[in-house]
């Protein structure tokens, strides 16, 4: 059995570094439990292993002087406990209680109930990974049902568009517990973190808008999302006829009017008054009618994607935004998602550590 005591370097306080990565992990994540003062799980909490000896040492190190274990803490440490168990990684500089505080979410944006906490039902709150050969970490997460979160697993984009044609096709009422409706919401969020051709992208209907903090691939869809998000907020119809005049040409200023006002229309018909909540549904409920679909794909595939990223840059600098959007480089974009090794800690993995690989050269977009 491996000790406190050994785990301990008796100079610096620190895990000894001549443990693997797993077990490093493990140990932190039990130090982090006793620094709450949060029992982890039966029976984590008392079978000898690196948690376990973490807890210990924390306990010793700490005593009473612990920190508030908030909801989001206890969400926190269940999430890295659920990681350490299946080896994946989960970055710890930027997701922290307070990064799941902000991405927190009153519904399931794929089968829209209202979410729940620790009740063991299928509605309750759950953080998925959204692109799955990626670990937990910013930009990668977002909060579902756990009804969702399941049915989705790890699929992605095509999968999700794949089941949503077989569903039509079969006249089935839906496939693995989710509609052909709610496998379009899936598709759709999947292709935010998944790079597209341009033209594939501008041919996407906005099916769901993108969770907080989630990071875009795609500048088509970013530009699409930030034209959509603006009848979020008051003083929409000023924004959008500011964001107009920045549009190069004649031609692309009435394409883009043709688009705009074939949306708003639908968005005011599904109830864009309501609260928050339903103002969203409203927007991504427009989009399912395919004229809005064909004069949105005319319109932005007069651009490319270097195209779209400048307007929304230009749009940024004149604080025409409904909501946050950060640019990030193409180094930090996918920073701490260990695409190298598929999301798992590399010794789980089995593959050496090493640098991301990059598929595409624009910069990628935080929502």
């Amino acid at each position: 059995m491996i000790t406190a005591l050994n785990l301990i370097d008796l100079q610096t306080g620190l895990p000894n570094t001549g443990l693997t990565a797993h077990e490093h992990v493990g140990f932190e994540l039990g130090w982090d439990y006793a620094h709450y003062r949060v029992s982890p799980p039966a029976p984590y909490a008392q079978e000898p292993s690196p948690l376990r000896d973490g807890v210990l040492a924390g306990q010793a190190a700490f005593g009473t002087r612990t920190l508030a274990a908030t909801r989001h803490v206890r969400k926190w440490l269940q999430l890295r406990l659920h990681a350490w168990l299946r080896g994946r990684s989960v970055e710890l500089v930027q997701v922290t209680p307070n990064y799941l505080h902000q991405i927190d979410a009153s519904h399931c944006p794929i089968t829209r109930i209202a979410l729940s906490s620790a009740t063991s039902e299928a509605s309750d709150a759950s953080v998925d990974r959204v692109r799955n050969d990626a670990g937990y970490a910013a930009g990668n997460l977002a909060v579902m049902s756990t009804k969702a979160n399941h049915a989705k697993a790890a699929f992605g984009f095509r999968d999700a568009q794949r089941f949503v044609q077989q569903i039509e096709a079969e006249q089935r009422s839906g496939l693995g517990g989710l509609s052909a409706e709610q496998w379009s919401r899936v598709a759709v969020l999947c292709s935010f973190v998944e790079p597209l051709p341009h033209d594939d992208a501008c041919a996407l209907p906005l099916r769901v808008l993108p969770p907080n903090r989630l990071r875009l691939f795609n500048p088509a869809q970013a530009l699409q999302a930030f034209v959509s998000q603006q009848l979020l907020k008051p003083g929409w119809s000023q924004r959008i006829s500011r964001f107009e005049e920045l549009l190069p040409g004649k031609a692309l200023r009435r394409d883009f009017r043709s688009f705009f006002m074939t949306l708003l229309p639908r968005v005011i018909e599904a109830g864009r008054a309501g609260d928050a909540v339903h103002a969203r549904w409203a927007i991504e409920d427009a989009w399912r009618a395919s004229l809005v679909q064909q004069r949105w794909t005319r319109f932005a595939r007069q651009l490319d994607a270097v195209q779209c990223e400048a307007l929304l840059a230009r749009a940024a600098a004149r604080k025409l935004g409904a909501t946050g959007l950060l640019p990030l480089t193409d180094a930090s974009s996918t920073d701490g998602w260990n695409l190298a090794t598929r999301g798992y800690l590399a010794h789980a993995a089995n593959v050496a550590p090493g640098g991301t690989p990059r598929d595409q050269r624009q910069q990628q977009l935080a929502w």
